[in-house]
């Protein structure tokens, strides 16, 4: 049995409208300037800590970690307004399962609005083992993010393949000696990375 482990935003769904739209939500109410998609896309990938960090830093004012828990619980409950299945996402993880693969998600949103997520958009059902940024001590690129994937199915790294759209993903695939592919339909930059899928559909096909 071989795992395909799938990166969350950028990579399994189109998430940066409502990532932009609780950022925006934030700036409001303090009295900053929003930001237009593209530049909060650039800022997706480490976690929605991180992604106010970037975004205050962005306003020149320092990040008050005070505000994380209401921004989380915000993402939370607004996480499925707009995000959406990449187009043909939901037929590759079919196809591959049928296959024999095997889907685990690893992803460095917080756990708690990725499984509200997930749910909403009846896609937890395609995976036997979901972990979250603030699942594990450590989070990608730590390459025990993806180890843990691992271990939690009992999955050797030759038998399991990462797919993501950003350097997170690449990097903690290589440390944790597994195969990495690009989404390269996402966010971000795939140098580095083993393969390059152009779009969901050729997921199947490329991994066999």
């Amino acid at each position: 049995m071989q795992l395909a482990i799938f990166d969350l935003d950028g990579t399994l769904v189109d998430s940066a409208p409502d990532l932009r739209a609780a950022l925006n939500r934030l700036m409001v109410v303090q009295r900053l300037d929003p930001f237009p998609l593209p530049e909060v896309a650039a800022m997706i990938g480490d976690g929605a800590r991180a992604l106010l960090v970037k975004a205050f830093a962005a306003r020149n004012r320092p990040f008050d970690e005070a505000l994380l828990p209401g921004f989380l619980d915000d993402l939370e409950a607004n996480s499925a307004v707009l995000t959406r299945p990449y187009p043909g996402m939901v037929a590759a993880l079919e196809d591959l399962a049928a296959r024999g693969w095997r889907h685990a998600v690893c992803t460095n949103k917080p756990i708690a609005a990725t499984r509200a997520l997930l749910a909403e958009l009846g896609l937890v059902r395609h995976f036997a083992l979901v972990l979250g940024g603030d699942s594990l001590p450590v989070k990608k690129p730590d390459p025990g993010h993806v180890r843990g994937v691992l271990e939690g199915l009992g999955v050797a790294p030759a038998d399991a393949v990462m797919i993501g759209d950003h350097q997170n993903d690449i990097r903690a695939a290589r440390g944790a000696g597994v195969r990495s592919v690009f989404a390269a339909w996402g966010y971000g930059d795939g140098t580095g990375a083993d393969l390059s899928a152009d779009a969901p559909s050729a997921l199947p096909t490329l991994l066999g």
